[in-house]
């Protein structure tokens, strides 16, 4: 059974920030296609001045507290420091000044965060899901979309995962329980009736 699109949607784009796209480092992986996708979803989105929210990962505390205990299972995490470069949104996407953006400390967009409060503040019912991982924070924040009432819509093509058996096997389980996964082509035609009631 589908949830279907809402009536008020926002694009978030979940961790797509130099650590993740840039496969040299510990985090990363290649997600050429997948910025390539999202670029027509931040167009859409910005051409009908709907909400974009960009998320990022940062750690503050020189020894990692503000990871917690993430930290000890995940030893990526000394890549997200946040007097380094790799915390920023990768220079690919069009990054604007009237977007907003959330940082977080753990995988969901929701934990922690003041996410519910910006988005119930402007009376979203959809949240569109871009970015990475697909197995990780994408999946958190789809899960945590949809248990704090929101409609979670997961573009296939413009989520990404370092390890591919993850990726199908998350979407399915999404797609399964807690969100639908949509098509870049659908979300772009549901997006298109919010451009044709913009002013020109």
């Amino acid at each position: 059974m589908k949830i279907g699109f809402g009536e008020r949607p926002a694009l978030l784009v979940i961790d797509v920030i130099n650590a993740f796209t840039n496969p040299q480092l510990m985090l990363g992986a290649n997600l050429d296609d997948e910025i390539e996708a999202m670029k027509p979803l931040l167009d859409a989105a910005h051409a009908s001045d709907l909400p974009v929210i960009f998320s990022t990962v940062i750690y503050d505390d020189a020894d990692l507290k503000d990871a917690g205990i993430w930290a000890f299972k995940q030893k990526g995490v000394v890549t997200l420091r946040g007097d380094s470069d790799n915390v920023k949104v990768d220079p690919r996407l069009d990054f604007r000044k009237t977007d907003s953006l959330l940082v977080k400390k753990y995988a969901s967009c929701f934990f922690g965060t003041d996410l519910v409060a910006r988005l119930v503040s402007q009376r979203i019912d959809t949240l569109i899901l871009v970015g990475c991982t697909t197995s990780g924070c994408v999946r958190a924040s789809a899960v945590d979309a949809v248990q704090n009432g929101f409609r979670p819509m997961v573009v296939r093509e413009a989520v990404g995962d370092r390890s591919a058996a993850a990726h199908e096997q998350s979407l399915f389980d999404l797609n399964a329980k807690y969100a639908d996964v949509v098509s870049l082509a659908e979300t772009l035609d549901y997006l298109a009736s919010f451009t044709s009631h913009s002013p020109s």
